[in-house]
């Protein structure tokens, strides 16, 4: 049992701080206060060639594993750029796992290289206004006409929409009454961004302004067949082989922003001077940023361990979805606390941990809540009775 990086992987981690590092507070600050995609820093990312850390060798990716892209994640949130920064790659990083895994030769050669050197951006259209995470009762149609597709419908919360090229898309090509099986009849596409056939209108939200989320409204997108992926009907089988790995990567993303929160307050605590002593020296003090650092290495190693199993090809849900959740916490209480340890300072954007707060909340809502990840441990892990 070996809880150290190895010497690769510690350097992926050097290479990509020396990338952030170009890219500081006030960058992100900036973006923050104005909005607008961070294209400089998503060009360095992908000239660097990061954008394919996961990506097979053969369509000009790395090649590496669900950890080493973890590793990036969470290298990149550490660095102060936070969920914003992170969301500006995170579906480069995984999104397109199903055509990795389930798309044509074909496919993987058109779809893979330009969004590896950064050419072309996607957007991942699953969620609905009216089913949340009852993925099954996606209401989006696609209905075939020879060698197309015709697509109607609707999608929320739609992240790079703005700026996207493409679009991941599940949708239903066979009427739920129709089919044998709940998650038979929805099938997956990647395919153009149509602006014609697709509005697309910004959500405004309380953080990461940089990255932009969105209301999609779908009124007869033409989907040729050979953007199909996979076979029709088996669309949510491919896209359950992505959710692992975005768990992972969104743990780590988490626990990025909660250590940079806890630096900047361990570093605020010692410099802060009341009642002629610094305020890192009051228990008061020390004693909740002590808990959150074991929160995070805690959330880290559960990370760090669904990651292992995953690129061991072992059954990972259960750690998957519990780093999911351990990192959302961990990250939030770590940001909160930041935010505490400042005082009055907290509330100021020029100190940035309110900034971190506010970015803390996205990964303890989505891609799914923590109230939805209880009854996937409770059933299986604890064998106790579905209770939905």
């Amino acid at each position: 049992m070996d809880f150290a990086l190895t010497d690769d992987q510690l350097a992926i981690r050097d290479a990509v701080e020396k990338i952030c590092a170009q890219f500081g507070d006030e960058y992100w600050l900036r973006k923050d206060r104005e909005g607008g995609f961070p294209r400089d820093f998503h060009e360095a990312l992908a000239q660097a060639g990061w954008l394919g850390i996961a990506m097979p060798t053969d369509v000009g990716g790395a090649g590496l594993g669900i950890t080493e892209a973890a590793i990036l994640m969470q290298t990149i949130s550490e660095s102060g750029g936070c969920i914003a920064a992170a969301s500006s790659v995170h579906m480069n990083i995984f999104g397109l796992h199903p055509v990795v895994v389930f798309g044509t030769k074909e496919q993987q050669q058109r779809w893979l290289p330009p969004l590896i050197a950064g050419e072309q951006q996607a957007c991942f259209g699953v969620t609905e206004p009216n089913t949340g995470l009852n993925t099954l009762k996606l209401k989006t149609r696609a209905v075939r006409h020879g060698d197309h597709y015709i697509v109607d419908g609707q999608k929320l919360w739609i992240s790079t929409a703005q700026v996207a090229h493409k679009i991941l898309l599940l949708a239903r090509t066979t009427p739920i009454e129709e089919v044998k099986k709940a998650r038979a009849g929805l099938s997956l596409f990647y395919t153009d961004l149509d602006r014609s056939k697709i509005d697309v209108r910004e959500i405004e939200k309380m953080g990461r302004k940089a990255v932009d989320s969105n209301e999609l409204f779908i009124d007869g997108l033409r989907i040729p067949v050979e953007d199909r992926i996979g076979e029709e009907g088996k669309g949510f089988d491919y896209i359950l082989h992505g959710m692992n790995p975005e768990r992972v990567l969104l743990a780590a993303e988490a626990i990025g922003i909660g250590k940079v929160a806890l630096k900047r307050a361990a570093h605020y605590a010692k410099e802060r001077i009341v009642f002629d002593r610094p305020i890192g020296k009051n228990q008061g003090i020390q004693h909740p940023l002590a808990e959150r650092w074991m929160e995070l290495e805690a959330a880290q190693l559960m990370m760090l361990k669904a990651a292992w199993l995953y690129d061991q090809g072992k059954e990972c849900g259960a750690e998957a979805n519990a780093a999911k959740y351990l990192g959302g916490e961990a990250g939030f209480r770590a940001c909160e606390t930041a935010v505490l340890t400042h005082g009055g300072m907290g509330y100021a954007k020029e100190f940035h941990v309110e900034r971190y707060f506010r970015e803390a909340m996205l990964p303890r809502i989505a891609p799914v809540s923590p109230q939805m990840i209880f009854c996937f441990i409770a059933e299986k892990v604890l064998g106790l009775p579905k209770s939905y």
